[in-house]
């Protein structure tokens, strides 16, 4: 059995440089990624050396956890799939695959995938690095090495594992349990560049391509795109041809990020500082297992249509954080929601007696319970982009789909409001029909921080056994041939995407050259673009002006009393508030703390709050769990620039 190894940052003993320059490309950047976009990427881009799948969240993580304490699988369901869609040209292209999908079971993922590559003849090593028993090194915390940390804890470990993996074995799969998302890019560039892990000037420019890289096509155009926005908007047909993307790294830190010569899709400046700015908090301080990065400098140069240079990655003070994130589990409560459409005259009118009903149903056996309880209708306020304004008539919305949403300490509260909700059938107003309901034990990962002394994982390599006979192999590999030809006749290559994306130049969506008039009311979205993402219960969102020299004016107008008044709605249990939901409402507003950030190199600003997001994705009792559809909340605000 391989050793077991404590997370302290060793030296690297002579380390050796490889190659000049790497190529590690973004296969998947959530779980929910297509395995055809990555083979397309595969395909394309000849350089690649290395394939990073990160499919694995907060959100998956907790339900990776639950799924195996039923019985279920504790690693991605969709290693298999995923592996058979790549493994084949991976291996013709000598191409590592490292990748997440190990979630809380990574052994049952390396068995799944040794298993496959013996179904499909194919001869590979399949490395599994994961953390692991503290062994000798005092009382185990862990219940098995399959499933990490007793109670179902889990910690975000750095690239060294993969590092060692990669060392020691020349893998063609890399499987990891919970992996920091940048340590899955950052290893390679370690292992074939030579760096040692004081590096810091290199380690810091590895971790910009990796955070870059990590979230897959937000880099590229995805989740870019916007109709109406006049420097966001592109054609369907571009964002359909949309590239994964890749990075080019050099053994100094040069770092050049990418996406298939020809492909659809957008990568500039706009792309990238909106990526750069997801989900960081402090730009000053993002933190990785590895290292502490300021990210405030960060400067991008546009060198082609498909082709963009970063610059300007630097290592905090302290640059290595002493201590490493851990997850545990927690039981957070019993979900029950429910579902209910009206339509017509006054439909309206008509989910709010239904509210009514439900809420004070629930009250009648369980006095105080309804303030466990929030409401919103579907298409009207739900995400609350219209902010407080409701000022449209009644009679305007045709079609209203009621949701209600409680998080309950007790399994039969949940049960009592789904009972209550489809009594609504002959109880409540006329005409409500499509009811669906639901109930579920919820999961939060409530956070901790530990020494890295504590902290232990460990590696092992199988290969796989048992190939199939050299007939199955030959039909095998004919399958393979005909695979590849189909894809190639279904996605033609570099020629025909790029005659068919011609007019999507460099050019098309850039920072405008003419700043915001001022003294003029206007919509926030006409003087800049963002994202928005979350961690744990914080909302985070970019603010990056069109006009980079209109950050100053913008400085001056989004104030944390700006942002606290934006994002106010978001406090508000019914769309249909009482005086009591009210005072609630301003109650928690009260706990909620803003952080605005400068970020120089960007012309930008990181802004950050917290406490906004109802516990997080794992307990909100949002229809948008994670704050994703947040940046047009903000964006829809009107402001004034002064002069």
């Amino acid at each position: 059995m391989e050793a077991v190894h404590d997370c302290v940052v060793k030296l690297r003993s002579n380390p050796r440089r490889r190659r000049d320059t790497v190529c590690v490309g973004c296969g998947a950047g959530f779980g929910g990624d297509r395995p055809m976009a990555a083979l397309k990427l595969l395909e394309r881009v000849k350089e690649l050396n290395y394939l990073v799948l990160e499919c694995l969240a907060e959100r998956t993580l907790a339900d990776r956890y639950q799924i195996m304490m039923s019985g279920g699988k504790g690693f991605d369901p969709r290693v298999k799939e995923w592996m058979s869609v790549l493994l084949p040209l991976a291996l013709d292209r000598e191409v590592c695959i490292i990748t997440n999908m190990g979630a809380v079971d990574p052994l049952g993922a390396q068995e799944e995938v040794l298993n496959l590559a013996s179904t499909l003849g194919l001869e590979l090593t399949v490395a599994v690095a994961y953390e692991a028993s503290s062994g000798t090194f005092g009382n185990s915390i862990y219940s098995n090495e399959s499933t990490g940390v007793g109670q179902g804890r889990s910690t975000y470990l750095g690239a060294a594992s993969i590092v060692h993996c990669l060392e020691n074995g020349k893998p063609q799969v890399v499987i990891t349990s919970r992996v920091a998302d940048a340590a899955l890019f950052l290893a390679p560039m370690v292992y074939e560049l030579g760096w040692n892990w004081n590096d810091f000037e290199e380690l810091s420019q590895g971790t910009l391509a990796s955070h870059l890289l990590e979230c897959g096509c937000q880099l590229t155009g995805g989740y870019f795109m916007h109709p109406g926005d006049a420097y966001r908007d592109f054609s369907f047909e571009q964002l359909l041809g949309l590239s994964l993307p890749y990075a080019e790294v050099s053994y100094k830190g040069e770092v050049c990020v990418g996406k298939a010569e020809g492909s659809g899709g957008l990568i500039n400046y706009s792309t990238c500082a909106e990526q750069l700015l997801y989900e960081v908090g402090d730009p000053a301080n993002y933190i990785t297992p590895d290292l502490v990065v300021d990210f405030r400098d960060v400067k991008f140069h546009q060198i082609s249509k498909d082709k963009v240079l970063c610059k300007g990655a630097k290592p905090s003070n302290p640059c290595q954080p002493e201590k490493l994130l851990q997850l545990l589990p927690t039981e957070s409560g019993w979900k029950g929601w429910g579902e209910i459409s009206y339509g017509g005259q006054e439909c309206l009118k008509r989910a709010h007696a239904a509210e009514y009903l439900v809420r004070s149903w629930m009250e009648e056996t369980y006095p105080g319970i309804e303030e466990k309880v929030i409401s919103y209708i579907i298409g009207y306020d739900s995400l609350k982009t219209i902010g407080g304004n409701k000022d449209s008539p009644d009679k305007q919305v045709m079609d209203a789909r009621l949701r209600m949403d409680g998080l309950f300490e007790l399994e039969e509260h949940a049960v009592k409001f789904v009972k209550e909700f489809i009594a609504l059938y002959t109880n409540g107003p006329a005409g409500g029909g499509g009811i669906s309901t639901g109930q579920k034990k919820e999961i939060t990962l409530q956070k901790i921080l530990v020494d890295r002394e504590k902290i232990f994982w460990q590696a092992n390599m199988k290969r796989s056994t048992h190939p199939c006979s050299q007939s199955q192999k030959q039909a095998t590999n004919v399958d393979k041939g005909q695979m590849r030809d189909q894809q190639k006749h279904k996605h033609p290559g570099r020629g025909a995407m790029g005659t068919q994306h011609s007019n999507t130049g460099m050019d098309t969506i850039m920072p405008s050259a003419v700043p915001a008039p001022s003294g003029t009311k206007m919509p926030l979205h006409r003087i800049a673009h963002g994202r928005a993402g979350d961690k744990g219960n914080d909302l985070n969102f970019s603010i990056i002006p069109h006009f980079p020299g209109d950050i100053g004016r913008l400085r001056a107008v989004i104030t944390r009393d700006w942002v606290k008044n934006a994002v106010s709605p978001l406090l508000d249990s019914s769309s249909f508030p009482t005086d009591r939901s009210v005072r609630r409402r301003n109650d928690l507003l009260e706990h909620v703390t803003v952080e605005i950030y400068d970020v120089l190199g960007v012309s930008s600003l990181n802004v950050v709050v917290r406490s906004i997001l109802d516990g997080g994705v794992n307990s909100s009792r949002r229809i948008d769990r994670h704050g994703k559809t947040l940046s047009d909340l903000i964006l829809c605000q009107n402001v004034i620039l002064p002069p």
